[in-house]
């Protein structure tokens, strides 16, 4: 058995109650619950979408997983920004160097080039705009 709390939307082991007791953290107003609410709501994932919530009658739930806020929309922009910077330069190293060392075929001298100019447009790339980024086209 297990008793769950509606106040931090957890389940506690009821075999562990003493243990909780003596350090304060038993939940006063918990509600006992079976093993098979706890394995839906803990032990198995979340349908798609879903996350638990407290239901209207104190007991778990699924409720829609909200969608992002525009700052976290912003942040999640410039999380791929930066790792699209991070491709652009590991893609740009290999062909400076040959450019460098005067061992680059026309290809890659004008693969080089490219790169470049997909990693200035993406410098230029405008994340307060989440979710409607205008990323530039990657080279191939």
């Amino acid at each position: 058995m297990y008793v769950y709390c509606a106040k931090n939307n957890m389940f506690y082991p009821e075999v562990l109650k003493q243990d909780y007791l003596n350090v304060g953290k038993w939940p006063a107003d918990g509600i006992k619950v079976g093993e098979s609410v706890y394995l839906e709501f803990v032990a198995s994932r979340p349908p798609e979408g879903k996350r638990r919530v407290v239901g209207e009658n104190g007991l778990p739930a699924w409720g829609d997983i909200p969608p992002p806020t525009p700052e976290e929309q912003q942040q999640r922009a410039e999380r791929k920004k930066q790792y699209l910077m991070s491709q652009a330069s590991n893609a740009i190293a290999p062909l400076q160097d040959a450019v460098e060392l005067e061992m680059a075929t026309g290809a890659e001298k004008s693969a080089l080039t490219e790169w470049r100019k997909y990693r200035v447009l993406l410098n230029r790339v405008d994340c307060t705009t989440a979710p409607d980024v205008k990323w530039p086209e990657q080279p191939t």
